[in-house]
């Protein structure tokens, strides 16, 4: 059974293109809410924005802001606007790079390709649960005292990082293994 993946509607002539675009943003978007997270590290929150992601409460979430002071708020809530974009490029880069790695196996069929379909359908709700999360901790942020929000963002992002991590790895280790296979081929030709 075929799976579609996600960019049958695009030209594959510009997968490679659309991919070092996607890629090149999220590594500007990436640079961009580091240093808007910068002032975020404090004693109650020693990672940052990722430290209120994963509150898990209100009392905690609440000690996390009350950290920042209000400048530190202010860039709290900058990093979470930007990262609507950066949820946008990263899932679009991750997905799309699963697509590539599949294109670049020798044999297109089997569990490995499907496997990579799945994960770069996957990247979609990594942004769904990312948005939810930030809407969250948006809310928390402005001051609702709603205690299933800081909840709320700790369960979006759990399974985010997972999803993205699984999206990373196969891409990593899927380019690593075209590369190797290329080489032997290479090496082949030549004796």
């Amino acid at each position: 059974m075929h799976i579609k993946h996600p960019y049958e509607w695009i030209s594959s002539s510009v997968y490679r293109s659309l991919f070092i675009f996607l890629f090149i943003l999220t590594l500007l978007v990436l640079v961009a809410l580091q240093v808007l997270g910068m002032p975020l590290m404090t004693k109650e929150a020693p990672a940052g924005i990722v430290s209120f992601e994963f509150a898990g409460d209100l009392f905690n979430a609440r000690s996390i802001k009350d950290s920042w002071g209000q400048v530190g708020r202010i860039y709290a809530g900058l990093n979470l606007g930007l990262d609507f974009l950066f949820l946008v490029s990263y899932s679009s880069a991750i997905s799309l790079g699963c697509i590539l790695v599949v294109r670049g196996m020798a044999n297109r069929s089997g569990i490995i390709s499907s496997l990579g379909v799945l994960i770069a359908w996957s990247q979609f709700a990594a942004a769904i649960l990312d948005s939810v999360e930030n809407y969250a901790l948006i809310k928390v942020l402005l001051g609702s005292s709603n205690s299933v929000l800081p909840l709320l963002a700790k369960w979006c992002a759990i399974p985010k990082f997972i999803i993205v991590a699984a999206g990373l790895v196969f891409v990593i280790a899927g380019a690593i293994g075209i590369w190797i296979s290329l080489v032997f081929k290479r090496h082949e030709r030549a004796a």
